[in-house]
């Protein structure tokens, strides 16, 4: 099978999953452009990238040579017509169909036709967007999880049109960034570990959503019992509550289900108060230093009276 090489990889959009991406790919030596439109994003994701490296050369798994050679590797963009050249995109936008969709059509008519189109998108699939990229058979979702270098799964999964040359090349891109990749035989919303991950985040969200125990007490018996380190509310403070909440607003208007309606509007209430997790400094916890975190959460103890 003929399959093609990928040296330069373009990420469209800079918010947590494009810079973990992002990053991943410069760590394996592969250029990255990182695009946004909004500049000031843009200088925010450099920031942050900086600040994933200096935590993994403190964790010894990148030297800082190796970290500088990363960072060296990555070039930050609000320029479209810098996708010219590249060998694949991976877009990680909000959970908008119509919008993917635009956004694939404008690069279609940038890039070279060899290049390959892939999709972050967590919860949608390829086949609702696959043609306006103008280039379906060399279109598939490559899902990350984060942090990307730690939860190293990566979901690969065609729409009926992909080509078996490029979800060939696609599985091997993966195992040379580090990724394990999970071949999906057949389109699936919330593709493998987001369908059983969703289902516990959607529980979650409607416990504290219907009042039945607060954010902390939930986040408490998930951990005791099932021995994490984090709770599903923490969790969601990593993965950034507007990306919770696009998630779960579109799908409460998809399906109606008053649950899912009731856990947006909860989640809302965060995200109007710029309450966004780990990336603004406050989430359903408080950071650098969360709750979770410390020694006598699961005891409870600096909750009582």
């Amino acid at each position: 099978m003929d399959t093609k090489t990928i040296r330069k990889v373009f990420i469209i959009g800079s918010g947590t999953m494009g810079q973990q991406i992002g990053l991943q790919c410069a760590m394996f030596a592969y250029d990255v452009i990182l695009y946004d439109i909004d500049p000031p994003g843009l200088q925010a994701a450099e920031k942050q990238i900086k600040t994933y490296t200096e935590m993994l050369v403190e964790q010894r798994r990148l030297t800082r040579q190796e970290a500088l050679q990363s960072l060296a590797r990555i070039q930050f963009t609000s320029v479209p017509e810098d996708a010219a050249d590249v060998d694949l995109i991976s877009e990680s936008i909000p959970e908008d169909p119509v919008l993917k969709a635009k956004v694939f059509a404008a690069f279609n008519n940038i890039c070279r036709p060899d290049t390959i189109f892939t999709t972050n998108t967590s919860t949608l699939v390829p086949s609702m967007f696959a043609d306006q990229t103008g280039r379906p058979q060399k279109f598939a979702a490559m899902h990350f999880h984060g942090y990307v270098w730690d939860s190293n799964v990566v979901d690969i999964m065609p729409h009926p049109g992909t080509s078996p040359e490029t979800v060939q090349t696609l599985k091997n891109f993966a195992i040379s960034i580090g990724q394990i990749p999970i071949m999906l035989n057949k389109e699936n919303h919330q593709y493998v570990f987001n369908t059983m991950y969703g289902a516990l985040n959607t529980a979650a969200i409607g416990l504290a959503a219907n009042g039945v125990a607060s954010v902390e007490d939930i986040d408490r018996a998930w951990m005791a019992v099932m021995k994490m380190p984090a709770g599903p509310f923490g969790i969601m403070d990593t993965v950034g509550l507007k990306t919770v909440w696009d998630i779960t607003q579109y799908w409460a208007n998809v399906t109606g289900d008053a649950q899912l309606t009731a856990n947006a509007a909860f989640l809302k209430t965060y995200v109007e108060q710029n309450r966004l997790g780990l990336k603004t400094g406050q989430g359903f916890y408080t950071y650098p230093n969360p709750a979770f975190t410390q020694p006598d959460f699961l005891t409870g103890k600096s909750h009582q009276e």
